[in-house]
């Protein structure tokens, strides 16, 4: 699952590619279901994973109709040996090697879940304003359908191109209800969005200072996707006082993998 010249060369100048159908409907609903189970509390909560309410169920503002309406995403799943199946499977990762290159660490890993009845919108925004990890070049993100993604369920939107400016000013939106961690910029052209609806399996790989969001699901269903963002092992951290501790954990070398 190398990718092409010409996958790369549309990389480099839209900060985005799209992989359809890389994931198979069978690991898909395996991985539904395992997100259910932890919310619900049929399965063990692994090592440093959270489980992340949405705002307006934290705040009071609405009765969720089930525990599983009122959760936003689970963050940090390498220690989860069910999702860490998707960071480690090899086509994948043949795909963002041929971006950032062969060795490999995750520096932050999701599982989305955007619920009917809630707001529930991620702003406009870039990746890296999360990162102090450099060079940007050498990180990439995927985004993996689980359920299929539409503009009624609110799906990924992003201005191409935009990974060719700098990291942007960004703050906390002006809405009644903002997701804890969710940052906006400001001064941004949404006329400029173009929206992915994509298909259960389907996979968007994108560039750390790509502006992009999700919009609201106005839908009665949910619209989960898997994952994971990557940075090459040359990547250096300034030295300065963390924030929080990181959680990262080293992808097995391809030798490793494929001997």
């Amino acid at each position: 699952m190398e990718l092409t010249s010409e996958q790369l060369l549309s990389y480099r100048q839209q900060g985005f590619l799209m992989l359809e159908g890389l994931f198979d409907q069978d690991v898909l609903t395996r991985w539904s279901a395992h997100f259910e189970a932890l919310v619900l509390g049929d399965t063990p909560m692994p090592e440093k994973m959270k489980v992340m309410q949405d705002v307006m169920v934290a705040k009071g503002a609405i009765k969720p109709a089930s525990p599983l309406h009122a959760i936003n995403k689970i963050l940090s799943f390498e220690h989860d040996p069910i999702f860490w199946e998707y960071a480690v499977d090899v086509n994948l990762l043949d795909a963002v090697r041929s971006i950032v290159g062969p060795e490999l660490i995750t520096i932050s890993t999701n599982v989305f879940n955007k619920p009917p009845g809630v707001d529930g919108r991620h702003p406009l925004h870039q990746d890296l304003r999360y990162f102090a990890l450099r060079p940007a070049d050498k990180i990439v993100a995927t985004w993996t359908a689980i359920d299929p993604c539409t503009r009624e369920n609110g799906c990924l939107a992003v201005i191409p191109g935009s990974h060719l400016a700098q990291l942007h000013w960004h703050d906390v939106p002006d809405w009644e209800h903002v997701n804890s961690g969710f940052f906006a910029l400001e001064d941004v052209d949404i006329e400029a969005r173009v929206h992915f609806e994509m298909a259960p399996g389907d996979t968007l790989l994108f560039h750390p200072l790509l502006v992009h969001g999700s919009g609201r699901n106005r839908s009665d269903g949910f619209r989960r996707a898997i994952s994971a963002h990557y940075a090459s092992v040359d990547c250096e951290r300034p030295d300065e006082p963390r924030k929080r501790p990181a959680v990262v954990k080293a992808i097995p070398s391809a030798s490793d993998v494929c001997p």
